[in-house]
């Protein structure tokens, strides 16, 4: 039997951290954490995780900056980066200013993490974006 998909979780709040990685394991997916980008970068390249699901707003490294990182090393580039953000609008803005390619989703916060879930299941699943 296969494993299952490995994702990695960064957010500096640890309760959030906490809600989705009880979430996702409760539906299947193993679940690594980390609280800041720098701290993310490290563990995507360690463990080359299946997806990354990557807070925007943290302190030593945010997310946009640890995305460029992830985007830009041969051994990362590959693996799909959802985005949560409580910037509202304006992380909108800056996605779709600096290319959305580095995003294969991006979420506001508050988001429900059902809505995440389905996200999850379709970028590991190869379906195209709808956002």
């Amino acid at each position: 039997m296969a494993e299952s998909p490995l994702i990695l979780l960064v957010d500096d709040v640890a309760d959030a951290r906490d809600m989705y990685s009880q979430y996702l394991t409760f539906h299947g997916f193993r679940v690594i954490e980390a609280s800041d980008g720098e701290a993310g970068f490290q563990q995507a390249r360690e463990f080359l995780p299946d997806l990354i699901l990557m807070d925007l707003g943290m302190p030593r490294v945010d997310g946009w900056e640890a995305t460029r990182r992830l985007k830009a090393d041969p051994r990362t580039e590959h693996i799909p980066v959802i985005a949560l953000s409580g910037f509202g609008p304006d992380a909108t803005a800056r996605a779709r200013a600096e290319g959305r390619a580095k995003f294969d989703a991006l979420f506001l916060k508050p988001c429900a993490p059902p809505t995440i879930l389905a996200k999850i299941r379709d970028v590991l699943n190869g379906r195209p974006r709808s956002d």
